[in-house]
C-alpha cells in the first residue's frame, strides 16, 4: 500500500493534530499516514528527510492516535456500563419489528443470547476497570511482596539444606554464609519446572502486567537521538500530560560512584546485581543474633535502592517528562537509583523511550519487563535496521576468554562439589566439555596459558552443524544447556565466585584453611597469568587488552552458545586463528535477521519503521518484512519530499575532471596517480567557488590515507590549504566533538574576517564517525563531495556468505541476484546517509557532487532519495558542471534564501 504526500489529507481534518506551530503540509501528510497505520495495525515504512520535523510529526501523530484510542475505549466502556437495560430493550424491540414472522421461541432465544453477551462484556469491562484502579497500589506493594516471598523461599531452602547436612553428616563441608549465595539452586529436571529462587520473580512479573495501558515503544540508535526525541516531546502539546519513561543501561543511569567507576557495561551490571543480592541477604539476616556475633567484612550494598525512595521517584518519573540527564540529576538530589525507578514505572507508562538493544533483543526485552503484545513500536533511524539486528544477535569471543571461563568453572565445581546436586554437576560438566571443544577448534588446549599457546594462522567459515561436528560437541543438547544457564543463573554465580577469590587465591575465612588454599590458589594463579601480556603483540592488540577485564567471561560464552541454537541455515561460525591462542576467536554471524524480528511484528498492534533516508527499500522489505511473515497488504509506505524549495539544492553527477579524465574509482583505477591528481583538481576548483565549509567523503580510511599522502607529495594539499583550512576526521570518537567545534569556529572566523581562506575543508570517510548523526547545516556544509562509490569489501568471507544465503533463499528480481543487489544497496545506503548531512532546515541550501560516472546509471540514480533524485543533473564534462555550481552560489549570494 503506497501513500504519497499529494492530496493525502483534507483541509477540514488537518487541525485535529495538536502542533506547537503551523505544520508544513508534508508534516500533516506524515501524521495522517501515521494515524492510518496505527489505526489499521499496519507495518509502516516512513521516510522523511532530516530537517522536515520527522520527530515532532511522529510524536504528535502517534500521541493523537493514542489519545483518540483511549477516549474511544472510555466511551465504549461508559456506554456499556450506563445503559445495558436500554440496549437489551433495543435489541428486543428491533427483533420484534424486523422479524415479525419468527416464532416466539426464536425471538426469546435471540433476546436471551443478546442479554448474555451484554452481561459478559460488562463483566469483562468491570474487571478491567478494577484492574486499572488496583494496579498502582499493586506496584507499590510489589517489592514488599517479593521480599516476603523470597524470605519464605529462603527459609524453605535453608530447611532443605539442613536436612541434607544431617543426612550427609561429617562428610559434608560447612560453608561460610557469604558463600551460600554462590551455589546454584537445585536443578530439578529438564522440563518447564522453575527453581524456587525464580518462582517469586516470575509470578510477580505476571502480576505486574498492565494489559489496559496501550503503550508506544519508541527506540532509536543512540542515546543522543533518544534525548533529542524526549526534548521534542517536552516541547510538544502533549509534553505536560503524557506519561513517558526514559530507559537506559546502567552505564547511562547509574549514580553509584562505586559502580560507575568500573566503566565497563558488563562489570557494572555484575556489580549492581551483586549489591542487590547482598541487600536482600542483609535484610533476611537482620534479625539473626548469630550474624551480629560473626566477625568479618560486611558486604557492600547500594545506598540508592531504598524501597520508599524508588516508589517516590517512580511516581515522579510518570508525572513529568525527563531526559537521561534530568533523571540523573533528580536521582542524585533524592539519593535514588534512576535505573530501577524507571523500570518500575514501565507498567503505567504511555510512552517508553529506549535504545535499540533493549527492544530488538528478546532476552533484554524480557529482563527489562517489556511486553509487546498489542502495543505500538516505532523504530527511528532505521535505515540500517537489518544490519543492526544481525549485529545484536551475533557474538564473538576470544581464546583467552574461553580458557578463562573454563578455568573459573572448573575451580567453582571443585570448590562446591560436595554441595552440588547431580543435575548441576552434569550440566557443569557438559559446559566444560563444550568449552574444551570450542578451544580445540582454535588449535589450543584448556588448562594452559592461552598467551603461550601458538596456533596456525588462518580462517574458516562453517555452518552451525559443521562447526558443532568439528568441535565434537554435536552430541550435546545446547537447548537444554541454554535453559540451564537461564534457570540456574550460573554465569552470575560464577562472577560472584571469581570476585571473592580472584587476586589472592587464598580463602581468609576459618575452617580447613590449607585445604581451601589449595583449591583456590590455582584459580588466582591462572587468572594472574592471563594478565601477563605476550611481548610480540601489536599496539592495537595491546590497546584492546588494556580494556577492563570482566570478572568472568561466562556471560559471553552463554551468548555464543545461545547463538549456536539458531537454525543451521540462518547462521555461520567464523573461526579466526591468530599466532597466539589468546588472540584467536570464534565469531557467530547471523544471516537471517527476520527470525528475530518476526516476534515483534507478530505481537505488536502496529510497527512503524522510520528514517530520514530509507531508500532503497526493496531489499529491506524482502529480507526483513516478508521473511518475518509480513504480507504485502499489511505494509504501508510513506515518503515525502523536503521542505526546501527545489532551487536550494544542486545535486550533480560528475563524470569527468578538469583535464577530461573520466572519474571511475574502481579497485583497478582509483590508486593511479592520474585519478588521484584529477580528484585533487576537482576539489581545488570547487574550493575556489564554494563559500563556507566543504565536506569531502572518501570510500575508506585506507584510501583517504593514500590519496592525502599523494596530494601532499604533489603540492595539491598545499593549494587546497590556501583556500580552505583543512580538517580531518579523528580516529578516536572522543575527539569528534573537538574537531567539529574547531571546524565550525574556523568557518565563522573566515566569514567575518574576509581573509584569504574562504572557509574550511573537512575530510571524512563513508560509514565513519561523521557520516551519520552529524549536522552540517548552513555554512558548515555548503558542498558535499562524494569521491567514488563506497562498495563494501566483496572479498570479505562474511559478505560472501551473506550473498550466497540471499541468492539461495530470496527471489531474483528483474533477473538480478539478491546477492549483487545487496552490494549495490549497501553502497547507496551509505551514500544517502553521507550526503544527507547537508540541508537541515527550510532556509538551508547546498551543492552535492557525486564524483564517479557510475552514479549516472539509471538503476543507481533510482536508489537516491526522491527529493535529491528529482533535482540531479548529470554532466559528462567538467566545464558545464563547474559553471552550474558557480551560478548556484552567485544566485544565493545575491538573493539569500528565506
Amino acid at each position: 500500500m503506497q501513500q504519497s504526500e499529494s492530496g493525502l489529507i483534507m483541509e477540514s481534518r488537518s487541525s485535529r493534530f495538536p502542533f506547537p506551530f503551523q505544520p508544513y503540509t508534508i508534516q500533516e501528510s506524515f501524521m495522517e499516514a501515521l494515524y492510518t497505520a496505527l489505526d489499521q495495525g499496519k507495518v509502516g515504512i516512513f521516510e522523511s528527510p532530516t530537517g522536515t520535523g520527522k520527530s515532532l510529526s511522529l510524536i504528535c501523530g502517534a500521541l493523537t492516535w493514542l489519545r483518540d484510542y483511549e477516549e474511544q475505549k472510555k466511551l465504549e466502556a461508559a456506554r456499556l456500563l450506563d445503559g445495558p437495560e436500554k440496549k437489551c430493550d433495543a435489541v428486543k424491540e428491533e427483533n420484534s419489528t424486523s422479524q415479525p414472522s419468527e416464532p416466539d421461541w426464536v425471538s426469546e432465544f435471540v433476546q436471551k443470547k443478546a442479554e448474555r453477551d451484554m452481561v459478559n462484556k460488562l463483566k469483562d469491562e468491570e474487571l478491567k476497570r478494577k484492574k486499572r484502579e488496583e494496579r498502582l497500589e499493586m506496584i507499590r506493594h510489589n517489592a514488599q511482596l517479593r521480599y516476603a516471598m523470597k524470605r519464605k523461599a529462603s527459609e524453605d531452602d535453608e530447611a532443605v539444606k539442613l536436612l541434607q547436612l544431617s543426612r550427609e553428616g561429617a562428610e559434608s563441608e560447612t560453608l561460610n554464609p557469604e558463600e551460600e549465595g554462590l551455589i546454584v539452586a537445585e536443578y530439578e529436571s529438564d522440563d518447564e519446572a522453575t527453581p524456587k529462587s525464580r518462582v517469586c520473580d516470575e509470578d510477580d512479573d505476571e502480576d505486574l502486567e498492565e494489559d489496559h495501558v496501550t503503550k508506544i515503544y519508541y527506540c532509536s540508535r543512540t542515546h543522543s537521538q533518544l534525548a533529542q526525541f524526549v526534548h521534542e516531546v517536552q516541547k510538544s502539546p502533549y509534553g505536560a500530560a503524557v506519561r513517558l519513561v526514559n530507559l537506559g543501561s546502567r552505564q547511562n543511569l547509574c549514580i553509584n560512584p562505586e559502580v560507575v567507576r568500573l566503566g565497563n557495561v558488563q562489570m557494572m551490571n555484575d556489580r549492581c546485581l551483586e549489591m542487590q543480592k547482598n541487600k536482600h541477604e542483609k535484610q533476611e539476616k537482620a534479625s539473626d543474633s548469630e550474624t551480629k556475633r560473626r566477625r568479618g567484612v560486611a558486604k557492600a550494598t547500594c545506598p540508592f535502592s531504598g524501597f520508599e525512595n524508588l516508589m517516590a521517584m517512580r511516581d515522579e518519573v510518570l508525572v513529568k517528562v525527563r531526559d537521561v540527564e534530568q533523571l540523573l540529576q533528580h536521582g542524585r538530589e533524592t539519593h535514588t537509583c534512576p535505573y530501577y525507578s524507571t523500570r518500575m514505572a514501565i507498567p503505567a507508562a504511555q510512552v517508553v523511550v529506549l535504545p535499540y538493544q533493549s527492544l530488538l533483543h528478546a532476552s533484554t526485552r524480557k529482563a527489562s519487563g517489556i511486553k509487546l503484545k498489542d502495543q505500538i513500536v516505532i523504530i527511528d533511524e532505521a535505515h540500517n535496521l537489518t544490519d543492526t539486528i544481525s549485529a545484536i544477535h551475533s557474538a564473538e569471543i576470544s581464546g583467552a576468554q574461553f580458557c578463562r571461563a573454563h578455568s573459573q568453572l572448573s575451580q567453582y565445581c571443585e570448590r562446591y562439589r560436595s554441595r552440588l546436586k547431580a543435575k548441576n554437576l552434569m550440566y557443569i560438566k557438559q559446559i566444560l566439555f563444550v568449552l574444551e571443544g570450542l578451544v580445540r577448534t582454535l588449535g589450543g588446549k584448556v588448562g594452559q596459558n592461552p598467551n603461550t599457546q601458538s596456533c596456525q594462522p588462518g580462517s574458516e567459515l562453517l555452518t552451525i552443524n559443521d562447526f558443532l561436528f568439528k568441535a565434537q560437541v554435536d552430541n550435546i543438547n545446547l537447548f537444554k544447556v541454554q535453559k540451564y544457564f537461564e534457570k540456574s543463573m550460573i554465569s552470575h554465580k560464577l562472577c560472584g565466585f571469581v570476585e571473592k577469590y580472584e587476586g589472592s587465591g587464598v580463602n581468609t575465612h576459618s575452617g580447613s584453611k590449607n585445604k581451601e588454599n589449595r583449591r583456590t590458589e590455582g584459580l588466582g594463579r591462572f587468572l594472574q597469568t592471563l594478565q601477563n601480556k605476550p611481548t610480540d603483540v601489536s599496539e592495537q592488540q595491546m590497546a584492546v587488552e588494556d580494556k577492563p577485564i570482566m570478572a568472568s567471561p561466562m556471560m559471553q560464552v552463554e551468548s555464543f552458545l545461545f547463538a549456536l541454537t539458531n537454525s543451521n541455515k540462518d547462521g555461520r561460525v567464523m573461526i579466526q586463528r591468530q599466532e597466539c591462542l589468546s588472540q584467536s576467536s570464534l565469531k557467530f554471524l547471523l544471516l537471517n535477521a527476520a527470525v528475530h524480528f518476526a516476534q515483534i511484528v507478530q505481537e505488536c498492534r502496529a510497527v512503524i519503521i522510520a528514517g530520514g533516508t530509507m531508500q532503497p527499500v526493496a531489499d529491506f522489505k524482502e529480507q526483513l518484512l516478508f521473511s518475518a511473515g509480513v504480507t504485502e497488504d499489511r505494509i504501508l509506505e510513506f515518503s515525502c519530499g523536503h521542505v526546501i524549495p527545489p532551487e536550494n539544492i544542486l545535486p550533480i553527477v560528475l563524470c569527468a575532471g578538469p583535464s577530461g579524465q573520466q572519474l571511475e574509482f574502481t579497485f583497478q583505477t582509483r590508486d593511479t596517480p592520474q585519478m588521484m591528481e584529477e580528484t585533487g583538481r576537482v576539489l581545488s576548483n570547487l574550493c575556489n567557488i564554494v563559500p563556507g565549509g566543504v565536506v569531502c567523503f572518501f570510500p575508506s580510511y585506507e584510501y583517504e590515507k593514500r590519496i592525502l599522502g599523494h596530494w601532499e607529495s604533489t603540492g595539491i594539499l598545499q593549494r587546497l590549504q590556501s583556500k580552505k583550512k583543512i580538517f580531518q576526521e579523528p580516529k578516536k570518537a572522543s575527539q569528534v566533538e573537538q574537531v567539529l567545534s574547531d571546524y565550525s569556529k574556523c568557518i565563522q572566523r573566515c566569514s567575518n574576517a574576509g581573509s584569504g581562506q574562504t572557509g574550511a575543508l573537512l575530510f571524512s570517510v563513508v560509514g565513519g564517525k561523521m557520516s551519520e548523526g552529524i549536522n552540517f547545516s548552513d555554512d558548515l556544509g555548503r558542498c558535499i563531495v562524494m569521491v567514488g562509490m563506497p562498495y563494501p569489501n566483496i572479498k570479505s568471507p562474511e559478505l560472501q556468505e551473506k550473498m550466497a544465503y540471499l541468492d539461495k533463499h530470496m527471489p531474483h528480481i528483474d533477473g538480478k541476484s539478491p546477492g549483487k543487489a545487496l552490494i549495490e544497496n549497501l553502497c547507496m545506503k551509505a551514500v544517502n546517509q553521507s550526503i544527507g548531512r547537508a540541508i537541515r532546515h527550510r532556509g538551508d541550501y547546498a551543492c552535492i557532487v557525486l564524483c564517479d560516472h557510475r552514479y549516472a546509471r539509471s538503476g543507481t540514480l533510482q536508489k537516491l532519495p526522491e527529493w535529491i533524485r528529482s533535482s540531479t543533473h548529470t554532466h559528462t564534462t567538467f566545464g558545464p558542471a563547474f559553471a552550474s555550481v558557480r551560478r548556484f552560489f552567485l544566485e544565493k549570494r545575491q538573493r539569500p534564501p528565506l
